[in-house]
């Protein structure tokens, strides 16, 4: 299958432009390197050292023989370009990973926030309104978010994949329909990934694209099967307090000696899912698409449910780290339920990865092989959500020795 990969050059992109190749299908990554560039605006580097990507690009055709495409692309301003790789590649398949994906930086300044949506937004409806002018034929697989949900709606009700069936009282007796789920973003990105949903609804029902949506939850691990193979395929490992995953985070702090930073009463539940599986999940999506008339398809993409609070005690009754407290930036209760269906991918085959000491112990080391680039200043949480509240203070500003 001719797949085109929108944002292969970042944290779940990179991954699964990989994967997918090691299973023989043709992969051309589209990407402007603007997470390179965010680096370099935050003053900090993945834990992990991330070769250009032509270099990597080179590593990998070196160790595996396949070769993947390139082009330098900015989905949200470079319209006729997207239309002209469009034409001339027809690709049969295409994952969209291309969008700010942090909820920190998109909640850390105005700008960030005005990126955020001009970005993923712009984006988005650009490489809809592409297909239907180019009659591409493709189907669309596109990563969202659990946190379209929001936190803690439902109670411990297990939220559905997408569609909630919901009564209308009428003169006449109530009327049973499927909508959206309703949405409840906790952040401008959450925000932009709930108005993708809309975007998607519209152009599925009017223009007959075939699009999957799919509502991942966090992404936990770093390394793949194909990451693995060579230094210079490494995947990044972020540590910071806009862009570092909690577990990778909580992993990182352990293994330098950092106390865990929990926000809040850390009663917080999330969904998770391992890198690993992530890149599994996007092969089942582009492998079973949705029909031609057919409404957007939503799978839940996450494997379990966690506690912070309780991840954080486990991390720490593992490796002897303290937890520290710290106040929570973000507007959110201190607890919530969650509970999450993902049938979808179970019966298409899914055998999820769950947290095993095995996969913790693989983070940890490469967090304790690459301390030397971690810049303790950088771990604390700097981006609020709540004008006026004052951000958390360093723990710690330097390493403590080998």
């Amino acid at each position: 299958m001719r797949v085109l990969v929108l944002g292969g050059d970042g944290f779940c992109g990179w991954p699964t432009s990989l994967y997918l190749s090691d299973q023989g299908h043709d992969i051309t990554i589209a990407d402007n390197l603007s997470r390179r560039k965010i680096d370099v605006e935050l003053e900090v580097e993945s834990v992990t050292p991330i070769r250009p990507i032509h270099d990597r690009l080179a590593a990998w055709q070196q160790v595996s023989g396949n070769s993947i495409g390139f082009v330098n692309l900015d989905l949200a301003t470079e319209y006729d370009r997207l239309t002209d790789l469009l034409t001339d590649l027809r690709p049969d398949a295409i994952v969209h990973f291309a969008e700010q994906r942090a909820a920190p930086y998109s909640m850390r300044t105005a700008e960030t926030k005005r990126y955020t949506v001009d970005n993923n937004v712009r984006g988005t409806h650009n490489l809809l309104t592409a297909l239907v002018t180019t009659g591409v034929s493709a189907s669309l697989v596109h990563l969202g978010t659990m946190g379209v949900y929001g936190y803690g709606w439902s109670g411990s009700a297990p939220i559905p994949e997408g569609y909630l069936t919901v009564k209308v009282p009428t003169p006449d007796g109530e009327l049973e329909r499927e909508i959206l789920h309703p949405a409840n973003p906790g952040s401008v990105y959450h925000l932009t990934k709930t108005l993708d949903q809309l975007l998607f609804s519209f152009y599925a029902a009017n223009d007959r694209l075939r699009i999957t949506d799919l509502h991942q939850g966090i992404v936990w691990g770093t390394q793949t099967d194909q990451t693995a193979r060579d230094e210079r395929l490494i995947n990044r490992f972020d540590y910071d307090g806009d862009y570092g995953t909690v577990l990778n985070r909580f992993l990182m702090q352990a293994a330098i000696g950092h106390p865990l930073t929990v926000h809040g009463t850390g009663g917080q539940t999330r969904a998770f899912i391992h890198i690993r599986d992530t890149v599994r999940c996007i092969e089942i999506a582009i492998n079973n698409p949705p029909e031609a008339n057919s409404r957007v398809l939503v799978r839940n993409q996450v494997t379990e449910t966690h506690q912070l609070l309780d991840l954080a005690k486990m991390i720490g009754d593992m490796t002897g780290a303290e937890i520290a407290y710290l106040p929570n930036p973000r507007r959110e209760a201190d607890e919530n339920e969650l509970a999450v269906r993902n049938d979808q991918f179970l019966a298409l085959g899914l055998e999820p990865t769950t947290l095993s000491e095995g996969l913790l112990a693989e983070i940890t080391d490469v967090a304790r092989r690459y301390r030397h680039r971690i810049d303790p200043r950088k771990i604390i949480a700097r981006s609020v959500w709540r004008a006026g509240m004052e951000t958390s203070p360093d723990l710690m500003t330097e390493l403590p020795p080998e």
